[in-house]
């Protein structure tokens, strides 16, 4: 199988259709900068547990764990049906706008508030922290979805193209790992205790993989209705 068949950046879109390319970009970009911010706030489910002393409860995640899922799934259709290069490009795009929006919060928050605004020390507990969120996003993000889309397209050209559902959750566990692991580690180290800290990491990668999988129907028909827009065939469908 060539590369062209797997990541040609070559489209002949439907006649008198537009392709949805800048579509899946801009939602993939805006769920990951309100991920970010979302992801200020740790929750918290469940009171205190042990089992076999190992603390099972409480279960910690952050508020990016309502979205953020989403931009792996959003990741999936660009890799599988636009290629590596677009996939990559997208992914950088993300990884400017969320520098861009933590030097923003940076700079607002630096600047001296007006005399009639009270809500300095507000804004500060909350969205000053989000320069440590958006560095752990970023580094996270960066390296997380770039594995995501380089596993996703590798096995593509691997299966040529068939059994579809082994490359979206493996190169999910492979993206999500190293995901979660670094922003865990860079975002709250020193903030969180050490177990809550490993109870975070392993919540939050378990979440995200069962999330993908469960979801597995909605990504196949958005990947398949996707192609159709684009006027793409679907390579499983091939003779073998």
């Amino acid at each position: 199988m060539t590369d062209q068949a797997s990541s040609s950046d070559t489209r002949v879109v439907a006649p008198g259709r537009p392709g949805v390319f800048d579509i899946v970009v801009a939602l993939f970009c805006g769920l990951l900068l309100i991920s970010n911010v979302a992801a200020t706030k740790p929750i918290q489910f469940g009171g205190e547990v042990q089992f076999g002393g190992v603390q099972i409860l409480p279960v910690i995640t952050d508020g990016g764990a309502f979205l953020f899922p989403l931009t792996y799934i959003l990741g999936d259709v660009l890799a599988e049906v636009y290629g590596l290069k677009k996939a990559r490009r997208a992914i950088v795009l993300g990884f400017v706008l969320t520098a861009v929006m933590s030097l923003c919060f940076l700079v607002v928050g630096a600047a001296p508030p007006a005399a009639s605004w009270p809500n300095q020390e507000a804004w500060s507990t909350v969205l000053g922290f989000v320069w440590r969120i958006s560095l752990a996003s970023l580094l996270g993000y960066l390296a997380g979805q770039l594995l995501n889309a380089w596993v996703l397209v590798r096995v593509k050209r691997l299966t040529q193209g068939r059994a579809l559902w082994v490359r979206l959750i493996g190169s999910t566990v492979v993206g999500e790992f190293a995901d979660t692991l670094i922003f865990c580690t860079v975002a709250f180290a020193g903030v969180l205790t050490t177990a809550e800290l490993l109870n975070y990491t392993v919540t939050g990668f378990g979440y995200k993989v069962l999330i993908e999988i469960l979801l597995l129907p909605v990504t196949y028909r958005v990947i398949k209705a996707v192609r159709r827009r684009e006027g793409l065939p679907d390579p499983a469908d091939r003779p073998a």
